[in-house]
């Protein structure tokens, strides 16, 4: 297979008290992993065993593009945070925000407007299409913008199992922590720069 399982960026402690360490090992052990192990099994011996996530996720459907993406997701989720995070995006990634969202106080009320919004479980996504024009949105259970032909810049996690150990049903609360306190913006305007290389980000959504 052309993928495994990705060690987590940062010890199980690393992102408290936001997020507790009995929170980010279960989530990691149990149901990152889950999805990881029910992929393995049900892509063993198929041609898809030959292929990437990313093209497993784009071709797929039922429970084999379900197990693909929650293992990519959350995989994105991981690196959407770190220790020490939040605070303001450099700035290449602001001025795109600026430009596209009218700053990025907009952007963070749009970002937790999508993930308290999304009903049931879900994402929340900022992505940026083949241009580079920005957008915020939120999608259910397992899917994906790479399905769209979009390109994830960050996400959250706003599956139940992602904070109700910590905030029981406070899932605002939960959103507000991760965007003020931990949110990786190097991650995310490293992911802007792949796909734009010296194209302007500068239409708005």
């Amino acid at each position: 297979m052309k993928f495994d399982m990705k060690p987590l960026p940062y010890d199980y402690g690393a992102l408290e008290p936001h997020i507790s360490a009995r929170t980010l090992q279960f989530h990691y052990d149990k149901h990152h992993q889950g999805y990881m192990n029910k992929l393995k099994s049900a892509i063993q011996d198929t041609p898809q065993a030959d292929q990437s996530l990313e093209e497993i996720i784009v071709r797929a459907d039922g429970g084999v593009f379900n197990s693909a993406a929650q293992v990519w997701n959350h995989d994105f989720y991981w690196r959407s945070m770190m220790p020490n995070g939040g605070g303001t995006p450099g700035s290449g990634l602001k001025k795109a925000i600026d430009n596209h969202f009218g700053g990025v106080e907009s952007f963070l009320k749009r970002m937790k407007d999508a993930a308290t919004g999304q009903f049931g479980s879900g994402w929340a996504w900022l992505v940026a299409d083949n241009e580079g024009d920005l957008k915020v949105m939120s999608t259910s259970d397992a899917k994906n913008p790479l399905q769209q032909g979009l390109t994830p810049l960050l996400t959250i996690d706003v599956w139940e199992h992602a904070y109700y150990l910590d905030t029981q049903n406070d899932r605002g609360g939960y959103v507000d922590k991760v965007l003020a306190e931990l949110i990786n913006w190097d991650f995310a305007e490293a992911n802007l720069e792949k796909l734009t290389k010296d194209k302007p980000v500068l239409k708005a959504v």
